[in-house]
């Protein structure tokens, strides 16, 4: 499949799929959300890559939120599905098992927050700004913000931003727990795929365990959690990449972790 407006690419073993309609700040449209699942899919079924990252083309945008030109004369039907499709991709997004870092370069409003929040953690420049504006269209967030910016903040803080639509800045973001970290714009990239980088190096069944430990276990009481977090390091300890890892403690010297996952 070719793509219209994203530009997907590996990089060693680094998948990056970037969002390109800058001159509507990266909007997202059904075709966006169409090629992004196909992009998304691709990378699931690709053995080789270790992390992916998403991103916006253009300086001034990650994605700016849904085209409003391409939604403004819906029927409720088309609305649903639009809503459906798009929350349908990010649920594949988070179920990838490798690391998704959001590198937001600029502007993550409506949509594009959602799909920031997908991602296992966001990185964003100091000049991003981020929200959830679309009380001011007369409509709300249609592909699970609401849900995720209150898993991720809290109910109160989610309330407040999405009835409010408040654009709220990067560091802003950090200090509601929304944002990880913050770069300056200049070096916002190189930071990303430092972390990337250091990410690929550690074993792929761990970083599973891990991600699927904290996701799974996130909505059950801790002991429940914690039981499904036994089980996860028990599998782990069958692992080539924990043979690896603990042989080469043992012989102090740097783990090459080269296992797979079926």
């Amino acid at each position: 499949m070719s793509y219209e407006t994203i530009i997907f690419e590996v990089e060693e073993n680094i998948a990056i799929i970037r969002f390109n309609r800058p001159k509507v700040l990266n909007a997202i449209n059904r075709t966006v959300v169409a090629e992004m699942k196909d992009a998304v899919e691709k990378v699931a079924a690709d053995k080789s890559i270790k992390i992916l990252i998403l991103t916006g083309s253009g300086d001034k945008a990650f994605v700016s939120g849904a085209d409003i030109a391409f939604m403004r004369d819906f029927t409720p039907l088309q609305g649903r599905s639009f809503s459906d499709d798009g929350k349908e991709v990010l649920f594949q997004l988070e179920a990838l098992p490798i690391p998704v870092i959001a590198c937001v370069n600029g502007f993550a409003l409506g949509g594009g927050l959602e799909l920031a929040m997908a991602c296992d953690f966001i990185y964003a420049a100091d000049s991003a700004k981020l929200g959830q504006p679309e009380i001011n269209l007369g409509i709300i967030p249609g592909f699970g913000g609401t849900q995720r910016l209150a898993r991720l903040v809290g109910k109160a803080m989610a309330k407040e931003l999405c009835m409010t639509g408040a654009i709220i800045t990067a560091m802003e973001a950090k200090d509601i727990g929304l944002v990880n970290k913050v770069f300056p714009k200049e070096t916002l990239w190189e930071e990303t795929m430092k972390v990337a980088r250091l990410l690929a190096s550690k074993g792929r069944v761990s970083l599973r365990a891990v991600k699927d430990s904290i996701e799974r276990g996130y909505d059950q009481d801790l002991r429940t959690g914690c039981y499904m977090e036994s089980d996860a390091y028990a599998i782990c300890l069958t692992s080539e990449d924990a043979k690896e890892g603990m042989g080469a403690f043992l012989e102090k010297r740097k783990a090459e972790f080269k296992g797979g996952l079926p």
